[in-house]
Formats: C-alpha cells, structure tokens, sequence
C-alpha cells in the first residue's frame, strides 16, 4: 500500500488577504450601526430622565405650591448633561433669589453633533436638535433643525 502524502498543510496569503478584506467590509458596517444604536439608546434615556424629573417636580410643587428651592441631581447618562432651571426670563436656578418658582426648563446637552439635545418646559414645550447651541432654554433653534418629541 502506498501512501499518498498531501504537500498543501494550510492556507496560502491570497486566501487569508480573502478573508480579512470580508471581515474588513463587515466591520466597516457593524461599527457605524452599533454607534448610531448607542446614541439613540441614549437619547431614549435622557428623553426617560427629563420626564422623570419634570413628575419629580410636579409632586414638588404639590407639596410646596411652587417649584422654589427644587435641587434634584438627575441620574447619569451617557455623555448627557442635565440643567433645571426657572422658567422666567434669565433663567436662574430654581434654588436662587431671583426665581418665582412658577415654572421650570430642562435642558439636556451632549457635546457631539451626531446626537440631539433636549429641552423640555412647564409650558408644554417638548423639542429635540442636534446643534447644541439651537437649544436654549426657550425654543430648540425655531425650525433650523428642531423635532419635537
């Protein structure tokens, strides 16, 4: 009996240069998806937290008639940065002299241009822009990129 012995023990370049170039293309796609899936999960859970603030506030004024003196830190999200402030004209915090405690603003804020900020008022104002600088205390940039939401 004679043994054929088989001279080919592995892959050649060509086929490994293959096989990297398709695991190339894939991850050229995964990664930019999984980006855009976290900031809209985490805009999702900064949009949760506005709300739960703005109930926290509504069962502050319940109990004290106002919104003065309401000092809540948010919960953390992602990159989020949360401001609670009177809804009167300069905005201070609802913790200052100068509030009148009748209303209130959230905004939230994250650095990068690819996500949105957020604010949301005791008027009933519910808006959403990626420019950071759009969103003010009053309005989400009046129709230069604004959502509501």
């Amino acid at each position: 009996m004679k043994y054929i012995l088989s001279t080919k023990k592995g892959f050649t370049l060509i086929e490994l240069m293959v096989v990297v170039v398709i695991v190339a293309i894939f991850a050229a796609i995964a990664i930019p998806s999984y980006q855009e899936y976290m900031r809209r999960a985490n805009a999702a859970q900064a949009q949760q937290e506005i709300q739960r603030i703005a109930s926290e506030l509504e069962r502050w004024k319940s109990r004290n008639f106002n919104y003065l003196g309401f000092n809540l830190n948010p919960n953390a999200v992602q990159n989020y940065t949360f401001e609670i402030k009177d809804g009167t004209t300069g905005n201070p915090d609802l913790t200052a002299t100068a509030a009148n405690g009748r209303s209130w603003v959230i905004r939230a804020e994250r650095p990068d241009e690819k996500s949105f900020s957020f604010l949301m008022t005791s008027s009933g104002i519910r808006c959403k822009n990626k420019t950071k600088a759009n969103v003010t205390f009053d309005a989400c940039g009046t129709n230069a990129g604004e959502e509501q939401w």
